[in-house]
């Protein structure tokens, strides 16, 4: 069935662009006026900082964010190397510091926080960001309908990682007055249950020959429903739109109990699991249909930004997923295993999710450097403090946190090996700064870093080059209430051949003043993932194709997307997309997750060799650098352990007082 704009909503009035008091939100973007991000600039020019404005809360924006018009175009023009041919004369701001910190992520605020505690709370830091809010990819997303106030996270969901947490990263979120044991009492686990809500999976017409919303059988990241002949698996078995022969492999790889290789020991398996695809293993080894391979493609791309195509074999096994139990295993991971596929039980207990996702970390973080900046006393007012964000750069805070600004280059002053000082170029509104500090931190995507520094070593240039970064979308629909959901039983869709693979009802976590909604004719806020894979290419090939279509996806493309598949999945339980949503807010990452390792596309990992984050992350004089590309891993805890490192690397000691 197709249907019409009308009947969608697209012309419905809901917020769809980046305005703020009336003004389309490009901040930077209104000095964009062509490539190369050019303007004129006038030596006694004053810094004008919009984040100083009146009115100025990047969360309540809805439309296109994440990596949003205006946060990007400068570092492009850098990277294609026209940026320098029309900048013109920088304007020396006479600004000096301890520290420049390049990126306001949780790496970058990690930073300024460990540098403060080893060169004392006198130390002048100042963070650059080239976004028009703080926390990198830990945003968050504000929504106001029929009364109710609404968050969503709009990159970094929680505090979670495959492995336990450092004692140092510990520390932090300890002392940030976080108590992770108390998760438990925030989230109303049991609500969906409680209401018959279960997990779906929805067929489209275009990969499996007709549209079908199907109970799922199995769970996402773990064993069948244990009895193949239960009701879960005669509904799926009468109503999925799959042959009669994809119906029997799903179930005969869910109770699979053969051993395919018989003569190898667990090692020996596991070295061969490591050395092919999922889809491979599956199609060539356990004999499936294709259209189970097409069922289970998406699974493990909420982890790795690919489809099991471009997974090792031994990764699935590592994730629960299916095929593997008459093998017997042994327990401990083989060789070149990805880190998100060795489960530690300690690591799954140590585990808490905010209503906007670690957003709240790092507002804490900026609490912690810049009080007045962020009222309140506990980890459960700053879920609804008003973040004054005239406050981040005042001339008197030992911290300050510039918006909007994006550094084109770092050098040392005369040279690396005689420096005292390092100077930092950063445009703002549209005009070219510089400013100094005894060091600096780059914070940033390592892919950058050798476009801001000439002093870098070849070889660790070509290691920089080397980080990849994974697209992501993380889209927030607030709907205006979530009957269809329950009338259809279901909380949550996994949809393997739709623009996108992932939707769910939010987390049901109250904290502090936020209390979420538990009636379904009450607002809710739906998400929504999209991860761009090209299958058949390289990991990294794929996530360059991703980059490069989520660059050229215009939000109406997105929206369209967003309600033609809610029309299509949950349209039967009477949801009406132009009625029902309220609002969208679509988070592009096209620079996503920090790359991770794969036995199937880096040979170095599978076979132990030198990794090239540790190369990259060397520091240079009086730069250091963090961020989680420096240990390859798409984690907070590793983007605070690296600016823990960062700082460590720069060995400074107490400043004297001045």
């Amino acid at each position: 069935m197709a249907f019409t704009d009308k009947e969608l909503g697209m012309d419905r009035k809901i917020t769809r662009r980046d305005f703020m008091n009336g003004a389309a939100m490009a901040i930077g973007a209104a000095a964009v006026s062509r490539p190369a991000v050019l303007f004129a600039q006038e030596a006694s020019a004053p810094i004008q900082e919009a984040q100083n404005k009146p009115g100025y809360d990047p969360p309540a924006l809805h439309g296109m964010r994440g990596s949003h018009e205006g946060a990007y175009e400068i570092a492009h023009s850098l990277r294609d190397g026209n940026f320098w041919r029309n900048a013109g004369q920088p304007i020396d701001t006479e600004e000096t510091y301890d520290l420049v910190v390049v990126g306001g992520g949780i790496s970058g605020l990690s930073s300024a926080r460990f540098f403060h505690e080893a060169a004392g709370r006198q130390a002048r830091v100042l963070i650059l960001e080239n976004h028009d809010d703080f926390g990198g990819h830990a945003k968050r997303n504000e929504f106001e309908v029929d009364g109710a106030f609404l968050l969503g996270y709009g990159g970094t969901y929680a505090i979670e990682s495959p492995a336990p947490y450092s004692p140092v990263a510990k520390q932090v979120i300890r002392e940030l007055g976080i108590d992770v044991a108390s998760y438990s009492s925030h989230n109303n686990a049991a609500l969906y249950g409680s209401l018959g809500l279960k997990q779906k999976i929805f067929f489209d017409r275009e990969t499996f020959g007709a549209d079908g919303l199907v109970t799922s059988p199995y769970s996402r990241w773990g064993a069948a429903e244990p009895d193949p002949s239960s009701q879960k698996w005669n509904e799926f078995a009468t109503q999925a739109p799959l042959s009669a022969k994809a119906v029997a492999d799903v179930k005969r790889l869910y109770t699979l109990k053969e051993d395919l290789y018989p003569a190898l020991t667990s090692d020996q398996k596991k070295a061969k699991l490591a050395h092919m695809s999922y889809a491979n293993y599956l199609l060539r080894d356990v004999n499936v249909d294709p259209q189970v391979v097409a069922l289970l493609q998406a699974h493990p791309q909420p982890l790795y930004g690919l489809g099991i195509d471009a997974v090792s074999a031994q990764d699935a096994w590592g994730l629960g997923l299916p095929g593997f139990d008459g093998l017997k295993l042994s327990p401990e991971p083989g060789p070149g295993m990805g880190r998100d596929a060795i489960r530690n039980e300690e690591a799954e207990a140590y585990f808490f999710h905010f209503p906007d996702g670690n957003s709240s970390i790092a507002r804490l973080l900026v609490r912690s450097l810049i009080p007045d900046a962020v009222p309140g006393s506990s980890a459960s007012d700053v879920v609804t403090a008003d973040i004054h964000y005239d406050q981040l750069d005042r001339p008197g805070n030992a911290t300050r946190i510039r918006l909007d600004s994006t550094v084109v280059r770092v050098r040392h002053i005369p040279d690396v090996a005689n420096a005292k000082e390092v100077e930092v170029a950063y445009v703002e509104q549209g005009r070219l700064f510089t400013l100094k500090a005894s060091y600096c931190i780059l914070a940033c995507w390592h892919a950058m870093i050798p476009y801001l520094s000439k002093e870098l070593p070849p070889e660790q240039r070509q290691a920089l080059h080397s980080a990849e970064k994974v697209p992501i979308v993380y889209t927030n629909v607030a709907l205006r209430n979530w009957q269809s959901f329950q009338k259809l039983e279901t909380s949550s869709i996994y949809s393997p051949g739709c623009y996108f693979s992932e939707t769910s009802l939010d987390h049901r976590v109250s904290i502090g003043s936020y209390h979420c909604t538990t009636k379904p004719a009450l607002p809710i806020v739906l998400t929504m993932h999209r991860y761009p894979c090209s299958p058949g290419l390289s990991s990294r090939e794929q996530h360059r194709a991703g980059r490069q279509e989520l660059y050229e996806t215009p939000f109406e493309t997105f929206e369209r997307n967003i309600r033609e598949q809610l029309a299509r999945s949950v349209g039967s339980g009477g949801f009406d997309p132009a009625r029902d949503i309220a609002a969208i807010t679509v988070n592009r990452w096209p620079h996503g997750y920090a790359y991770q390792y794969n036995s199937l596309w880096d040979p170095f990992w599978l076979e132990g060799g030198p990794l090239p984050c540790v190369a990259a992350r060397q520091p240079f004089g009086r730069v250091a650098i963090a961020n989680a590309d420096a240990d390859a891993y798409a984690y907070s805890d590793c983007a605070i352990n690296q600016a823990n490192r960062a700082v460590s690397d720069l060995n400074v000691g107490k400043l004297s007082k001045t």
